[in-house]
């Protein structure tokens, strides 16, 4: 048996106090994935909205305005996705019966993402059928409120999949309403407002004379020919392109531990 260490007594000298050990170093932060930055692309559609309501459709872009809820845009409205208002996490913190919904709509106080089957140069968006409309190839969804959302309230696109069979020269069918066809009729077209098209590739806005799609920024690793190679009509491409803005520390740790740490965004948008 190992005898006990004596107490030191009277007059002793206690022994030497160890010195710390050096503190841990942190675990590097993982580089934000392609979803992350396709993440905080969708949330500066609503930066500087004010108290508007967001209709994201989709988990990234629903990612996007519940981050930008909790970061530089802390008056947006969220919804359940029916009647409730709720706040960035989730819970309920309003009533928004469907027919103030849709006074907010035709106010122009909501700012709607939506996606696409097929857009063009000019931002018409189809989602109701691929092919002759007398008879389609393909049904899709239908019109819905694709006009009404074009016409009188801010409206952005998200396309998971940037290919030539989603960004073509001629939309199949009108469904969301594009700055060619608004310019023709300007008296009911005076509140279309088309934001931002964030695609897997990058974000393009429509910031030439003509209102025709340009490139605004590319998510890191993209090249210019490629998304070139995959869009169906000529871009307006800026002389230097800048890259996709990257989310801060706060905001990984806000996308991974509270946000979405099912890592579901990786699911529709892989690295």
């Amino acid at each position: 048996m190992t005898p006990a260490t004596p107490e030191p007594g009277p007059g002793s000298t206690p022994g030497p106090i160890p010195e710390p050990g050096p503190a841990p170093t942190p675990a590097p932060v993982p580089a934000a994935t392609r979803a992350e930055y396709c993440v905080i692309a969708c949330a500066e559609a609503w930066r500087g909205a004010g108290e508007v309501l967001a209709s994201p459709m989709g988990p990234i872009p629903s990612l996007g305005a519940r981050l930008a809820r909790h970061t530089f845009a802390p008056d947006l409205l969220l919804t359940d996705g029916e009647a409730t208002l709720v706040d960035a996490d989730g819970n309920a913190e309003g009533w928004l019966p469907y027919r103030r919904h849709l006074t907010l709509v035709t106010g122009g106080r909501r700012h709607v993402m939506m996606g696409a089957s097929q857009m063009d140069r000019f931002g018409n968006q189809n989602i109701s059928c691929i092919g002759d409309w007398a008879k389609p190839a393909r049904q899709l969804l239908g019109v819905r409120g694709a006009p009404v959302n074009t016409l009188n309230n801010p409206t952005s696109y998200w396309i998971p999949r940037h290919s030539r069979r989603v960004f073509v020269e001629r939309v199949d069918m009108v469904c969301g309403v594009g700055h060619d066809r608004a310019a023709r009729h300007p008296g009911t077209a005076r509140f279309h407002q088309l934001g931002r098209v964030v695609s897997h590739l990058g974000v393009f806005d429509f910031a030439t004379p003509d209102h025709s799609m340009r490139v605004a920024s590319l998510h890191p690793g993209v090249t210019v020919e490629e998304v070139v190679q995959a869009t169906g009509f000529e871009l307006t491409i800026p002389a230097e392109v800048p890259q996709t803005r990257a989310p801060t520390p706060g905001e990984l740790r806000l996308i991974r531990e509270v946000l979405d740490p099912a890592s579901g965004r990786d699911r529709e948008v892989r690295s």
